[in-house]
């Protein structure tokens, strides 16, 4: 016997606006039910576990123990442009020089995920 991941909860102040944000992250739709001002909302996955966010009164005041890592269709760089234009901060830059690494963001309330290299930024730096 085994369990199944059926989603990836995130605790947040505004289940509908963070899940809106994470729709643009991922580029994938709300469930059709949810609404504004709901307080349980879900970004629907093509692929595995659904985005389940789930209003609670606390704020967040830790670093994330688990977090989504992103791998952008388009280059590292031009997605972190395009998400920081969606709202996320800058956490910690892992960058290197030579094209390895990754970006730590933070979405609107402070939930930290990383933007990994592209498969085309890594086929760019491999020899």
């Amino acid at each position: 016997m085994i369990s199944v991941v059926q989603n990836v909860a995130i605790d947040c102040s505004d289940a509908y606006e963070l899940a809106r944000f994470w729709s643009e992250v991922t580029g994938c739709p709300l469930h059709p039910q949810d609404r504004p001002g709901d307080r349980e909302t879900q970004v629907m996955l093509p692929e595995g576990p659904v985005l389940y966010f789930n209003q609670v009164p606390e704020p967040k005041t830790v670093k994330n123990r688990i977090h989504l890592c992103l791998r952008p269709t388009t280059s590292r760089e031009a997605e972190i442009e395009r998400l920081l234009d969606l709202g996320a901060r800058l956490v910690a830059d892992r960058r290197e020089p030579e094209g390895a690494g990754w970006a730590v963001l933070a979405d609107p309330e402070g939930n930290e995920f990383c933007v990994l290299r592209s498969e085309s930024d890594r086929a760019a730096t491999s020899s």
